[in-house]
């Protein structure tokens, strides 16, 4: 059974900083990060192939980025910048041959 675990989420102040790291346990073609906010739809925040190509919702560009460690099977995300409606509990994705993994996700709470 293909697992992610994700760590780094917590609570952090308006304007805060904190990085998110998930670990899988399998090399992954593309791995990423979405978020689900309470009462919305789950939704991309930013993703890395294992070739180095990275997107970025528009809500996120210019404070987060993504990176990956391709020997350790491990994605980052580095939040910085955040606001309050950052708050989400937010998901490790990976993908082996088109199928879609998921980690059981971290919870980011973002005050004001």
């Amino acid at each position: 059974q293909v697992q992610l675990v994700e760590s780094g989420g917590g609570l952090v102040q308006a304007g805060g900083s904190l990085r998110l790291s998930c670990a899988a346990d399998r090399f992954m073609s593309s791995m990423g990060w979405y978020r689900q906010a309470p009462g919305k739809q789950r939704e991309l925040v930013a993703t890395a192939t294992s070739g180095g190509s990275t997107k970025y919702s528009d809500s996120v560009k210019g404070r987060f980025t993504i990176s990956r460690d391709n020997a350790k099977n491990t994605v980052y995300l580095q939040m910085n910048s955040l606001k309050p409606e950052d708050t989400a509990v937010y998901y490790c994705n990976g993908v082996i041959i088109g199928i879609n993994y998921w980690g059981k996700g971290t919870l980011v709470t973002v005050s004001s």
